[in-house]
């Protein structure tokens, strides 16, 4: 372990007080790093994930120095263009930002995606500046979903850009082994600077609130999507996945916590009394939504378990609700529920095999004190700080 104080910084746009996803993980990782010891200083956008709406912030983290860009940023409802916008937009920022980055700086950490921004700089960075980069997605794999003439174009020009990035750090931290080898066997990465630890916990399972009686309340049963709901997420085969389980399932109401486009052009279509909508609910409160659930999903599109693993899982499984994953067949999160006996994995999303899930899941009280007590030692922030440090 590395005793003396380093001077780490930390580049994504995505950072507090944004309150799930990327956001809440680069917080976090940011104050374990602070509680070590470590000068901490992270680049980032104002807060405006998952509505992608700038809402300018001036909070502040107290021994974290936070040097904010993006106040004037407009994205548009197109995901493409979306992304384009931010990529653009964070290198612009990253130039700005250059002299900061050079200066007194040991460890970088860019976390991706984006991946523009440090794919520009990294040639301008210090030879002795360790660079330590944070794989959350695997962008080419979602570009490739897509089979139009620009989406491959656009997918071609990820492949060059996140293997420029790669191969320029000097190792590499992936959330899962499946995007470790992915990753590995697609930009030719040496195993030697390839890293593997899985999303921690970020719960606090003694946090008790009450405050959620009125939208889950005890007269029914809930099953619960919350999180960002993006492509990859599958919006409208969750939409249907629910609307069809909700003509089956007596005494069971579903409900979808999130923000941004998709979630509210599903809202605005919805005509089912027993698909509710709902904002992300506080931070304090997230203990109290997962114990309120009868059962929480997380979906993933066909063909995408390569580009992440999903950073709320760690909460989701230690806080012991029923939580079923529809993955791909062979996927990482498929072998680690298989490996530790967590329920429930669905390898398709036909809806008539989930809705006898949900059914038994509903039914049946399943013991999940070995759920709880693996998952707090397989999700675990130290190891992540090790990772970094050592």
């Amino acid at each position: 372990m590395i005793n003396n104080q380093l001077n780490i910084t930390i580049i994504s746009p995505f950072f507090f007080p944004e309150p799930i996803s990327t956001g809440k993980f680069n917080t976090e990782m940011a104050l374990a790093l602070k509680a070590k010891g470590h000068h901490v200083k992270v680049l980032c956008f104002h807060p405006f994930y998952p509505s992608w709406k700038i809402s300018k912030s001036s909070e502040q983290i107290d021994g974290i120095e936070i040097i904010r860009g993006g106040k004037f940023l407009r994205f548009t409802k197109n995901s493409t263009l979306r992304r384009i916008i931010l990529e653009l937009s964070f290198s612009f920022f990253m130039f700005r930002n250059l002299l900061k980055l050079r200066k007194k700086t040991d460890i970088i950490i860019p976390v991706f995606p984006p991946s523009l921004a440090f794919y520009l700089i990294h040639f301008f960075l210090k030879k002795s500046t360790k660079k330590i980069g944070m794989i959350h997605d695997l962008q080419e794999i979602y570009a490739n979903q897509k089979t139009s003439i620009i989406s491959k174009v656009i997918a071609k020009s990820i492949h060059v850009v996140e293997k420029g990035c790669y191969k320029s750090c000097d190792s590499l931290i992936f959330l899962s082994q499946e995007m470790k080898d992915f990753a590995q066997n697609l930009y030719d990465l040496p195993t030697s600077k390839l890293k593997v630890q899985y999303p921690f916990i970020t719960i606090d399972s003694k946090n008790f609130t009450n405050d959620l009686e009125i939208i889950l309340p005890n007269t029914h049963k809930h099953i619960v999507y919350s999180g960002a709901l993006g492509e990859k997420q599958n919006p409208q085969g969750l939409y249907n996945l629910f609307n069809f389980c909700s003509e089956q399932l007596n005494g069971v109401m579903f409900h979808i916590f999130s923000q941004g486009n998709h979630f509210e052009e599903l809202k605005e279509k919805n005509k089912n009394t027993k698909i509710k909508f709902h904002s992300l609910v506080p931070k304090n409160n997230i203990e109290e939504l997962y114990r309120r659930s009868n059962i929480q999903i997380v979906p993933q599109l066909a063909g995408t378990s390569k580009g992440s693993l999903p950073s709320k899982l760690p909460n989701l499984l230690v806080s012991g609700v029923n939580v079923v994953c529809i993955t791909d067949k062979g996927s990482e999160i498929e072998l680690l529920f298989k490996r530790n006996n967590f329920k429930t994995i669905v390898t398709s999303w036909d809806t008539e095999k989930i809705k006898d899930i949900f059914e038994k899941l509903l039914k049946d009280d399943f013991e999940k004190s070995n759920q709880i007590e693996v998952s707090k030692k397989l999700f675990l922030i130290d190891s992540m700080i090790d990772k970094i440090l050592n």
